[in-house]
């Protein structure tokens, strides 16, 4: 059945589906969407089957279909013998519960913490986690490239988090704590953000404490266009940075009072930074290590390109630019 004509005929058996009262027709509604979210889920997974042109194990081009496995394609390939599907070494293999898959990217899709996912997809809160992080994987580095006209960049800094390591390098802190030392230090997590004037955003973690020019070379450099203006902060960094490599560049120095010089200000990136710290808030802190699938998050909620959990699904299985 083509994918148009199972949702037409899902639409049909909603429709007669909401007829029925009482506790039976609650539980064939639930059984209904269950198969209905497989049946997506499935799909979604073979698009990217369909794509397949080399074997994972050896990256051999010879593949032949091999019979299906808990409703996956499986193919081989003729030069390793070895078998595999659409999810072999990607973040989602080995998955299982499949038929919770998009419900649970519906919960991500309305921000819900790690337990009250669990709860509404009845799973594990441990599972809850673990998949929460295996979709950010993938779906974290779909960003645009690249940004062009007015560009701002700005950093904000994060104390650095060891949340949930059983080896810590530190002893641990009450309640998140503070950073022992003023001002930034090699204590917080510095995330660089920049958006041009179109709402294109890209954002990194370079790294602890001040952002260097070697930073900026190697996270900032490959998603600008050689004609833009970088609009930043007085730092000197970023005079250097733009100095190197030929970039118009403009700044301002908020330090002296100056928000903005004609169309050049940084108030946008900023506005970013905020809703970012905003939104994590309701998380109780998060481990620095999985600081980058947090940002890829809330790239895709405030950009509005992950607004269904199909979509998620898509960004979390193909990789960007694919």
């Amino acid at each position: 059945m083509e994918i148009d004509e199972y949702q037409a005929v899902r639409t049909q058996c909603l429709a007669w589906l909401t007829r029925l009262t009482g506790e039976q027709g609650d539980g064939l509604r639930q059984l209904f969407e269950g198969c209905a979210s497989l049946a997506d889920c499935l799909a979604i997974i073979e698009e990217r089957g369909a794509h397949l042109r080399c074997c994972p194990h050896c990256r051999g081009d010879k593949l032949y279909r091999h019979g299906t496995l808990r409703g996956l394609q499986r193919y081989r390939c003729r030069q390793c013998r070895k078998s595999f599907n659409a999810l072999t070494k990607t973040p989602l293999a080995f998955i299982r519960l499949r038929e919770k898959w998009l419900p649970f990217l519906q919960c991500m899709l309305g921000s819900m913490t790690v337990r009250a996912a669990a709860e509404t997809t009845g799973i594990h809160r441990n599972t809850s986690f673990r998949w929460r992080h295996r979709f950010l994987a993938m779906a974290k580095d779909d960003r645009p490239k690249p940004l062009s006209g007015i560009v701002e960049a700005d950093e904000t800094y994060l104390l650095e988090s060891q949340k949930g390591s059983r080896h810590m390098t530190r002893p641990p802190r009450r309640r998140g704590g503070h950073a022992k030392k003023r001002g930034i230090s090699g204590e917080l997590d510095c995330i660089l953000v920049a958006r041009d004037r179109q709402g294109l955003t890209c954002d990194f973690v370079p790294g602890r404490g001040p952002v260097t020019v070697a930073q900026l070379q190697q996270h900032l450099l490959p998603v600008l266009d050689r004609a833009v203006l970088l609009a930043t902060d007085a730092a000197t960094a970023y005079r250097e940075f733009a100095k190197d490599h030929g970039i118009a560049h403009r700044a301002v120095n908020l330090r002296q009072g100056e928000r903005v010089l004609g169309e050049i200000h940084v108030q946008n990136v900023n506005r970013y930074h905020a809703v970012f710290k905003t939104w994590l808030i309701r998380f109780h802190g998060v481990a620095s290590r999985y600081l980058s699938h947090y940002l890829g998050w809330i790239h895709g909620l405030d950009c509005r390109h992950l607004s269904t959990p199909q979509q998620f699904l898509r960004a979390a299985l193909f990789p960007a630019g694919s």
